[in-house]
């Protein structure tokens, strides 16, 4: 009788282990088929793909300091051709920077050439030059699906996203994109050495240029408690931008 139930039980184990090595297969299965496309989809989601103009204030923010208040003007083209122009501070006023492709330039009213700059050289707080002038997750990384993780009820793909070259803003970014329409909801930035720089949530989703995007853009620093930077996207529109805007030559006309 011994036998028997020993028998028996030995035979339910071996169900149950067949039962649960195939959990990782249907892990597996979870796996979206074209990585590629849903980060594209989550860029175009951010921002048209087509010419545009948008505004943006920036509110940096740092314990025992002042608020930092700062407001650009963003004509973009493509997501390879960007014009960053400073309106606020006064102090500030003229200040452009323009991205083609991955290289930077910024235009100085007192300078007489555009200076060359890095996409990852801090601009204001927690935003580097590449946050406003690049949003190409799309052309500068290539993605790895990690896992599904479920938050507040909705489940998001998590992305790991490696930097194709050094001249992108970061070596490698986490990214939430919801599962069911990759609308971006967090992203973890990190440096060369692999070290959590900052963490940038997308939120406040609202019509602009005819499509639901995030207005708002919170970026805190991981080396700093406290210290964050929040982003606010107003006034977006489609704009006809001819070639020439995106050039050195033509900076000094659009800060005039």
């Amino acid at each position: 009788m011994k036998t028997i139930t020993s028998s028996f039980r030995l035979r339910a184990s071996l169900l149950v282990v067949a039962m649960l090595s195939s959990v990782p297969l249907c892990s597996r299965a979870a796996e979206p088929a074209d990585l590629p496309a849903i980060v594209e989809t989550s860029d175009h989601i951010r921002f048209p793909k087509e010419g545009f103009q948008v505004d943006v204030s920036i509110a940096s923010v740092a314990p025992g300091k002042d608020t930092e208040a700062r407001k650009y003007r963003i004509l973009s083209k493509g997501n390879e051709n960007t014009v960053v122009i400073t309106t606020e501070p006064a102090s500030d006023n003229g200040q452009i920077l323009l991205m083609k492709n991955r290289d930077l330039w910024i235009f100085l009213p007192d300078i007489a050439q555009p200076v060359r700059l890095s996409l990852s050289q801090r601009l204001t707080g927690e935003v580097a030059n590449g946050d406003l002038a690049r949003a190409n997750f799309a052309g500068d990384y290539s993605p790895k699906f990690v896992k599904v993780e479920t938050i507040d009820g909705e489940q998001y793909n998590l992305l790991e996203l490696e930097a194709v070259d050094r001249g992108v803003t970061y070596h490698r970014v986490l990214y939430w994109v919801r599962r069911s329409d990759a609308r971006p909801f967090k992203a973890e930035f990190y440096s060369l050495s692999n070290r959590l720089l900052k963490t940038c949530s997308y939120e406040n989703y609202q019509k602009m240029a005819g499509e639901v995007r995030p207005t708002r853009l919170v970026m805190e620093d991981a080396l700093k408690p406290g210290e964050q930077s929040i982003l606010e996207y107003s006034n977006m529109r489609m704009k006809e931008l001819p070639d020439k805007v995106f050039t050195k030559e033509y900076l000094k006309k659009l800060g005039g």
